[in-house]
């Protein structure tokens, strides 16, 4: 029996290109704390941020090109565990915001 007080969960959001592309970006800056060096790794995300901006500015957001630009600079830098938990973090606010504009929140 479902108790009436009981706080309801929201599914996530049907994904689509933008939210892929934060998903991926993430899943691969996670990656990064395995294998830091992986000059491949920090390529696709060099990519994938280019695609971020791209797709979240024909959806008029606004806010995620600049933080795109931010995680560019930390993608380039010399690898270091600040770095990787600047990327990691950074991948989780433009989800955060891709999910909030999908719920019509944000």
């Amino acid at each position: 029996m479902i108790e009436p007080d009981a706080p309801h969960r929201r599914p996530p959001p049907l994904m689509d290109s933008l939210g892929k592309l934060c998903t991926e970006g993430k899943d691969l800056a996670s990656y990064l704390w395995q294998v830091p060096h992986d000059d491949g790794a920090r390529q696709k995300i060099l990519e994938l941020l280019d695609g971020i901006a791209a797709e979240s500015a024909k959806q008029g957001r606004r806010e995620m090109p600049s933080i795109c630009e931010e995680l560019k600079v930390a993608a380039r830098a010399s690898p270091s565990p600040q770095q990787v938990d600047l990327l990691v973090n950074g991948f989780d606010r433009l989800y955060n915001l891709w999910r909030l504009a999908k719920s019509g929140l944000g």
